[in-house]
């Protein structure tokens, strides 16, 4: 059974008021079933929420990144 681990910066979608990480799961699950052929209750997702003082790119960390011009 597939498991899928997303991981997010906790502030962009905090609470998720779209309804985005249910979007994306929906689509994760629909397209590994399809891709694999088995039963979508056979794939998990989980989102998993990360500080953005945590999160580093290119050496920075994604805080101070998302307030550069």
């Amino acid at each position: 059974m597939p498991f899928v681990n997303i991981r997010i910066v906790k502030q962009v979608i905090e609470h998720d008021p779209k309804g985005i990480k249910e979007q994306v799961q929906t689509a994760v699950t629909n397209t590994l079933s399809e891709a694999a052929g088995i039963p979508k209750e056979n794939v998990w997702v989980v989102f998993e929420e990360v500080e953005d003082v945590d999160w580093f790119a290119g050496g920075e960390r994604v805080k101070e990144l998302r307030v550069k011009p």
